[in-house]
Parts: C-alpha cells; structure tokens; sequence
C-alpha cells in the first residue's frame, strides 16, 4: 500500500526530472491519478508515448493538463479532485534569470502564490512547494525568487487553518543529472570530443540523486508540519571534485577539464540554512525541519524563543561532509541515466 492509496497528485511542472522520478515511484502503486501540468504540450506528449511504451497497464492513470502557474485560471483548472500537489514548476537556471528578473519573479512568486490559492479554493489537503538551496542568503534573482516563494508560501500557512491544508517547502541543493544541470552537458562535451568547462573549481555544492530529491519531498508529505521547511543532510563536493569523477568514469584525461569563470549570479558556496534557521531547526535524523515563525506582530511583547537566538554556523556546502572523488563517482554511478550512457559505451 502506497502513501497515495486512492489519491490524486497533481505535479505542476511535471515533465521534468521531478516529475518523471515521481511517475516511475508511484504510477504502478495503487495511485488513482497523477496529473501532469506544464506549458510545454511537446515533453507532455514525449511524456506520455514513454510511459505508455514503459508502463502500458498503468499509463492510463496520469492525465496531462496544459497551463502555465501565472494563469490561475490554467491552474484551477487541473486542481478540480487533488488530494495532493507537489509544486515544482519553476525557472531555475541563475544566468536566465539574472538577466530577466521579472520572468524569474512572475513564476516563482506569483505562480506559487496562484497554486496555493487554487489549492486551498479546491480543498487540496497537502501541498509541498520545492525550493533551493539559492533561497538562503540569495544573491542573485533566482535565489531571491525561490526565497520569496518560501516566504509566501509559509504565510500562506500562517493564514490558513492546517485542519484544513498543509503547505511545506523542500530545500534542496544540485540534483545530478537532472535536466539542466551540470553532468548531462559535461557528457555531451565528452562526445563532441570538446574541453569539460567548468566555472571555477574550488567551488562547492551541495549534491544530490534524483531519488533523494524525491525522497526529501516524501518526509516533507509525511512528516512535515505546516509552514515547515524541509532540508536534508546532503553532502557536497567541490566543482574540480565532481568533473575529475566524471571523467575517470568516462576514462578521459582530467586535462581536458577547461576553467572558464563563476557565471552571473553564481556563489562560491551554497547555503541549506542559515545562522538563524539552524538555531531553531529540529534534527529528524537524515533531514532537518525548519519551523514556521507563528509570533504574531505584537513586537512591544517581549518573547523568548529560539527565533531570537542564532546559531554559530549556518549550515553549507563548505561545512557540510566533503565527498571524495571517489565517493562522488560512485554516488554518480548508481544514477540510471549514467548507467544507461556507460551500457551504451560498451
């Protein structure tokens, strides 16, 4: 018995890696429907041949609705019977939205704010929005998005009885081999017979498999309380870590690794959370839970709590544990999508 027994989940921006990792977890389970929503009727309609050549007796479960965050009306439209949604649509990629903000803050902020609203209107019980690690300490326009997106969606708990919706947000750092990031465009490099580019080496982030990407958002479904954002214990690796995996994995020399410079927007490190967030977290093992802030905006009363406290450390991508180049393939090699490469390499 799965935990979506008799359940409608509804993913927005469904056909990308999320989405996919979440269809092939569940649609064989006693699931009743997973709706796909996205703007883009070309991946839903490559989405939907694969998954009826994959899973023929369970495809007819997933429904595919077209509409974009920013419309609320596309929106509620797909909301109509949703138990759950997991609200993943977004722009993500830091150089895009430097140069437009304003598409970065349309999608992240007031798309999330739309999906909330459509939710709570259709009487959805559980709703986890996924963020990033770029949400914390943000300098650049993805990361203020996403922090903004947080920042809704936890008042949007704070307003709303949790008897009558959950909301939590997931933080989470670079998923590998996940659609757009940095692994598929070294390997495409690989094949052109082209330099590995890489910013800058010494860089760290937070890395993570599409699996526990997934996972972390089930804790929060499960686990999380209203308004909580969710944060797993993640390791991290340098940039120069990660591309010399990539390459002794693919057997080419480490010197056709190529520094080109940190991009617009981009940080040394990352953060998962901040000073103030750590001084408050609850461990729950493999994960943290950032709870919600509920003091009201009575500030003449003076409180006492562990919101007015700050750890000694937040907690990043240079403090956290450092993967050795050794881990870091191996942790790639149980990816399917380098597995599939490396079979066809043979």
């Amino acid at each position: 018995m799965s935990i979506f027994k008799h359940k409608t989940l509804l993913i927005t921006g469904g056909t990308g890696s999320f989405g996919n990792a979440v269809l092939n977890r569940f649609l064989c389970t006693d699931i009743e429907e997973i709706r796909i929503f996205s703007r883009d009727e070309k991946k839903q309609d490559d989405m939907r041949h694969t998954f009826q050549m994959r899973m023929p007796e369970a495809a007819e479960k997933i429904k595919f609705f077209i509409g974009d965050v920013r419309d609320i009306d596309s929106v509620r439209c797909a909301m109509y019977g949703v138990d759950a949604v997991f609200h993943a649509a977004a722009l993500k990629q830091v150089p895009s939205c430097e140069f437009f903000p304003m598409e970065a803050i349309k999608t992240n902020v007031i798309g999330t704010e739309n999906v909330l609203k459509a939710a709570i209107d259709a009487g959805v019980r559980n709703v986890v929005c996924l963020s990033t690690d770029k949400a914390a300490y943000p300098v650049n326009a993805m990361g203020i998005s996403k922090a903004m997106m947080e920042k809704v969606a936890v008042a949007k708990s704070r307003t709303v009885p949790s008897s009558k919706i959950k909301i939590c947000c997931t933080r989470y750092g670079n998923v590998m081999c996940s659609r757009g990031s940095v692994v598929p465009l070294w390997i495409d490099q690989i094949r052109s017979g082209n330099p590995l580019t890489v910013t800058n080496g010494d860089m760290t982030r937070f890395v993570m498999s599409l699996d526990e990407a997934v996972e972390l958002v089930l804790f929060a479904f499960e686990h999380g309380e209203s308004g909580d954002i969710l944060v797993q214990k993640a390791p991290a690796c340098t940039i120069r870590t990660q591309a010399e995996a990539v390459c002794r994995l693919f057997g080419i020399s480490t010197d056709r690794v190529l520094e080109i410079g940190i991009r617009h927007g981009e940080k040394m490190y990352e953060t998962l959370m901040t000073n103030l967030e750590r001084a408050c977290a609850v461990d729950m093992g493999n994960f943290y839970r950032i709870p919600c802030d509920l003091r009201g905006l009575n500030y003449d009363r003076k409180v006492q709590d562990a919101f007015s406290h700050v750890a000694d450390s937040d907690f990043n991508s240079n403090n956290t544990y450092q993967l050795t180049v050794e881990e870091c393939m191996e942790k790639l090699a149980s990816i399917p999508y380098i597995q599939n490469i490396l079979a066809k390499m043979k």
